[in-house]
């Protein structure tokens, strides 16, 4: 999206999130939250339109995210908060007033150094377990007078068991891990990915295999860039000449390439690099 618009990009960094509802202090949540960032940065962002900042950081040294937080604060009361998102009334104060601080960086007044006062349309790629922050905030916006943001819900990847099960942190071998190594990721696929083949070569050559379940081709609708080879890729193996083995080796060399390419960025995150990223620059908007 930042190639194709290329528009300023703000990522926030909740650490303040992760000390409220995890096991963490603030300051390992803030250390966690660095480490995430060279990972953010590895995946090829533009530095000089790109800002990505920590809560615990940016909002005491900025006024005016700070008072964008408190009018939204203002507009939410607590039976909306808790029927939006579930509060009870063991719930810390903090989870309470927390949508507000996510809710705020979708107004650019809250970033002045980058937009002036300019209210500027805000677009959020998210996944859809985010939403109900930003559907309150569009509710607030016109109160505030600001620009109500604009949503794009990203798509899950499948845990390689299968669209019906969930990918888990616990469970290593129900996802691939930035970290994996060429190999690893070889035997997650090869041994995990749940297939739509048949049961049998001759089975899958006469009756094809089911795209719906088959994780592989649910991965490669991600991976593979070129829309007419995966195509083909749908065509082959659902009339039985691509079998599930084939299938699978071809989703493992574009995922063994991705994670590479990955790991070798993520190597090269300097701290004078990371900090192109943190510091308040400016931007052509």
């Amino acid at each position: 999206l930042q190639e194709v618009f290329d528009v300023p990009l703000v990522i926030q960094m909740t650490d303040d999130e992760k000390a409220l509802w995890k096991d963490l202090s603030l300051e390992d949540a803030n250390k966690l939250a660095h480490e995430n960032i060279k990972d953010i940065i590895a995946f090829g962002f533009n530095p000089e339109k790109t800002f990505i900042f920590c809560d615990l950081e940016y909002i005491p040294s900025c006024k005016e995210f700070y008072w964008n937080m408190n009018r939204i604060q203002k507009c939410i009361n607590y039976n909306q908060a808790q029927k939006c998102f579930g509060f009870s009334g063991d719930s810390y104060i903090g989870k309470i007033s927390f949508p507000a601080i996510q809710a705020a960086p979708s107004f650019s007044t809250s970033f002045p150094h980058i937009f002036g006062d300019k209210k500027v349309h805000c677009l959020i790629p998210c996944a859809i377990d985010q939403d109900p922050y930003f559907r309150i905030t569009r509710d607030v916006a016109p109160r505030l007078k600001q620009n109500k943001p604009v949503l794009l819900h990203s798509t899950f990847l499948p845990a390689l068991q299968g669209a019906q099960t969930k990918m888990s942190s616990s469970d290593s071998m129900s996802n691939v891990e930035m970290s994996d190594t060429p190999k690893k990721i070889k035997t997650k696929i090869n041994k995990h990915a749940f297939s739509g083949g048949k049961g049998s070569i001759e089975e899958h050559r006469k009756l094809g295999g089911d795209t719906s379940v088959d994780v592989p081709y649910h991965y490669l609708r991600f991976f593979e860039p070129d829309d007419d080879r995966l195509a083909e890729i749908k065509r082959d193996y659902e009339s039985g000449a691509l079998l599930s083995g084939e299938i699978k080796k071809i989703l493992i060399d574009h995922l063994q390439a991705y994670v590479k390419e990955f790991q070798d960025r993520r190597a090269n995150v300097t701290p004078e690099f990371l900090d192109k990223f943190l510091s308040r620059h400016p931007m052509d908007i």
